[in-house]
């Protein structure tokens, strides 16, 4: 099987990553800071590197190591940390390939030693050797898939380090020098000697890279190509730089690479990327410059041709909008959060899952309510601790099948910390944006008395944790790329029996960063507005809960029997009187409250009995005509 590099190479450009050291200055690590051991001291920063060079398309990334051998590692006092460094050089650089879910190659890059060899030289051959196999062998463990010998001034070195991999691993080689402004390395050998002297020692790839600027570098290029039939890459710098303000400023900006960078794919580049001054904003320009070289060759495999960037996006599950509307088509729906800061009167609806395989009741009710006017749909997750299908999964099949926005409950009860990212993490993906964290009722509750709950978390700290993923981090601070984008609900009881401490309880959740506030099923204006009162101001739009009555013994079983809800002596009456009449004067009462609350809140969340949908189905289209 041909080693995976190699196979790209073949078929495709590849575009390798820029500057490390530009960046890691420009994010404030101080000149006189030893770079590559910015692995262990500020691992974060590194990180972000990579993830910054693979959002902006490199296909190839390089580790922070280019003077990770013993002898410069020396000069800050760290010779003995070669393993340490290299190894976790290359494992940040496979977390950031990991988090960003993008096919790229690891490279290991490998500096010169910065000592001379020769008669001349302060150190043998064979010394130096051994310094690059020892780099080599732990960039191997850390698990890259090629090494990259960069910056190369003498072609003696050149040739030590290519031997010395060799022998350290069995990874493909990329061999690149540097030269002057009169095309020669320091040591006179002109672009075509380097390359075929690379090619005779084994390397797979020989190259130029630093030093010099783009223009210089197609020269460089266009000599190697023409006496060689070795693989070419190239990485220059960002033009020659100037000291401004006691920094290094290089001139060539992201458009000018671009032009040169189908300038050296035409002179036979197989690898083209940046060295000093170059960022991911130069990358991504590149990186469309290729693109475009491979529209304008129609697509056809070629040696020059720049395949288009083969990266994983993962985009959210489309809508269909069952009713056959296209104006509810995904792409031009407004989402509940865009809704909500237009100040537009929302309805949510609840729906539960079902308790077996098919999903095909809730789906029904989806698409009846979204027909009706509801603004999306809230999914329980196994409500009163029992067993029904996924939130997630039912989420993603409404949002699909019935062309509504859903707002799933995700409940701490069921997962620990790591459970509890890793769905989070899935539902995002699958394109789920709208969760409300609830702590979820003990399993004591439902029919599995035996079975015990996590909560690692309650409610409160599993808001955190979205906010947390929100800002591209997991709950340890271990960076997650990009940053998730949930919209937080949280709920709140106004007729809990100890109002004080739910009062404290929602502030908490509101200070840890909920974006709407959700309250439970209520049966009086004045009770939220008693409420609204203890709780002080709220800067965050507010859903009123509406469960709307079927009949008196409904309404006694509510107020009797449900914990934390009270329905006001009137209310009662009223159901009472209705007699066999008690769903339409449920209804009406619901009406009723919704109008007397409208003034408080910005929308409702309405709950339907028994899961009949098509009961809250009037008040839905209601409520939205009197927003």
């Amino acid at each position: 099987m041909e080693q995976p590099f190699l196979a790209a190479l073949r078929d495709r450009v590849l575009l390798a990553d820029g500057a490390m050291g530009t960046l890691l200055h420009a994010r404030g690590v101080p000149t006189t800071a030893c770079l590559d051991a910015q692995v262990l001291d500020q691992p974060d920063i590194v990180r972000r590197v990579h993830e910054d060079y693979i959002a902006a398309g490199a296909d190839v990334i390089e580790t922070d190591t280019f003077g990770a051998n013993r002898f410069r590692l020396a000069r800050y006092g760290l010779a003995g940390k070669v393993r340490e460094i290299n190894f976790r050089a290359a494992r940040l650089a496979r977390d950031a390939r990991e988090i960003s879910g993008h096919p790229v190659f690891v490279a290991g890059a490998v500096g010169p030693s910065g000592r001379l060899l020769g008669t001349v030289g302060d150190i043998r051959p064979e010394e130096v050797r051994a310094a690059f196999r020892e780099q080599a062998e732990a960039l191997l463990e850390g698990g890259v898939d090629v090494i990259i010998l960069e910056t190369f001034p003498d072609i003696a070195e050149l040739r030590e380090a290519v031997l010395a991999v060799k022998v350290g691993c069995d990874l493909p080689i990329v061999a690149q020098m540097t030269f002057q402004r009169d095309g020669r390395t320091m040591g006179g050998e002109p672009p075509d000697e380097v390359a075929n002297v690379a090619a005779t020692l084994g390397a797979d790839v020989a190259g130029i890279n630093c030093s010099l600027g783009p223009q210089s570098a197609v020269e460089v290029v266009e000599q190697m190509s023409a006496q060689t039939s070795i693989r070419l890459s190239a990485m220059p710098n960002a033009g020659l730089p100037k000291f401004m303000d006691r920094r290094l400023v290089y001139p060539s900006t992201p458009e000018y690479f671009a032009d040169y960078t189908r300038k050296l794919v035409e002179a036979g580049a197989n690898i083209v990327g940046g060295c000093c001054g170059t960022t991911p904003e130069h990358t991504a320009a590149m990186r469309e410059a290729l693109q475009g070289e491979w529209n304008a060759r129609g697509g056809g495999r070629s040696t020059l041709a720049a395949r288009p960037p083969q990266l994983v996006r993962i985009s959210p599950v489309p809508s269909h909008d069952a009713s056959g509307d296209a104006a509810d088509a995904a792409g031009a729906r407004r989402s509940l959060r865009q809704k909500l800061a237009e100040g537009e009167f929302v309805v949510s609806v609840e729906l539960d899952p079902p308790r077996g395989l098919n999903p095909r009741k809730a789906l029904e009710g989806a698409a009846h309510l979204a027909a009706l006017g509801a603004d999306c749909i809230n999914i329980g997750d196994s409500p009163m601790a029992r067993v029904r299908m996924s939130a997630i999964a039912l989420a993603v099949l409404i949002e699909r099948e019935a062309g509504v926005e859903p707002i799933i409950h995700f409940t701490s009860r069921d997962r620990n910390l790591m459970a509890i990212q890793s769905d989070l993490l899935g539902a995002h993906a699958l394109g789920v944006r709208n969760v409300i964290a609830l702590t979820g009722d003990p399993p004591s509750a439902g029919d599995y008395a035996r079975a015990t709950g996590v909560w690692d978390v309650d409610s409160i700290g599993l808001i955190k944790i979205m906010k947390t993923l929100n800002e591209g981090a997991d709950w340890a601070g271990n960076s997650i790329g990009k940053g998730t984008e949930f919209f937080v609900a949280c709920a709140a009881n106004p007729t809990a029996d100890d109002v004080d401490v739910e009062v404290e309880r929602v502030r908490r959740k509101l200070e840890a960063g909920a974006d709407v506030l959700m309250t439970q099923q209520i049966y009086s204006c004045d009770v939220l507005r008693s409420f609204l009162e203890r709780l002080g101001p709220v800067d965050v739009p507010l859903l009123v809960g509406v469960m709307p009555l079927q009949s008196h013994r409904h309404t006694e079983f509510i107020h009797n029997e449900l914990a934390g809800v009270f329905v006001p002596e009137p209310v009662r009456e009223r159901m009472r009187l209705a007699g066999e009449n008690g769903r339409a004067e449920g209804i009406a009462q619901a009406a009723e409250l919704l109008e007397e609350c409208r003034p408080y809140v910005q929308g409702a969340y309405l709950v339907p009995s028994f899961g009949r949908y098509e009961v809250v189905g009037e008040l839905v289209a209601q409520a939205k005509r009197g927003a």
